[in-house]
């Protein structure tokens, strides 16, 4: 499994000005945190997980082969990169989790009983509503 952690070195990261709390600290100081990961041109990446990648994460990725992840919900910007990490070790235990199959069961015999009896009870409820002729 692939962690931010091992993509450390492939990891770019840029700052900004932050919308998010601050006050008007935030017009002042860069906080926001943009990490750049190039899926196309990683090393540890093998060819089968790039392509899970590119895949999972199509809108996420630019047409360089950039994932883009920003965090601006703290006021420090080691916070944000924090964050950012979390954000990205998330996204790829997402891409790379596997989907349970699902195994087809048939009803057993007492629900397929039950079911018939609440129909037929049901059946005779209604019946008792109706005028009598």
């Amino acid at each position: 499994m692939v962690t931010a952690q091992d993509l450390l070195s492939e990891l770019k990261f840029s700052t900004a000005r932050s919308s998010g709390p601050g006050g008007q600290h935030v017009n002042k100081t860069n906080t926001k945190v943009v990490v750049h990961f190039n899926v196309l041109h990683s090393v540890v990446l093998t060819d089968s997980q790039k392509l899970l990648l590119l895949e999972k994460w199509e809108t996420k990725i630019t047409k360089q082969g950039e994932l883009v992840v920003t965090s601006q919900d703290h006021r420090t910007q080691l916070q944000n990169k924090e964050a950012v990490l979390v954000k990205l070790d998330h996204l790829l235990k997402k891409a790379f989790e596997r989907k349970k199959v699902r195994k087809a069961t048939k009803p057993s015999k007492t629900v397929r009983l039950k079911r018939l009896e609440n129909k037929k009870r049901a059946g005779e409820k209604k019946k008792w509503r109706q005028r009598p002729e």
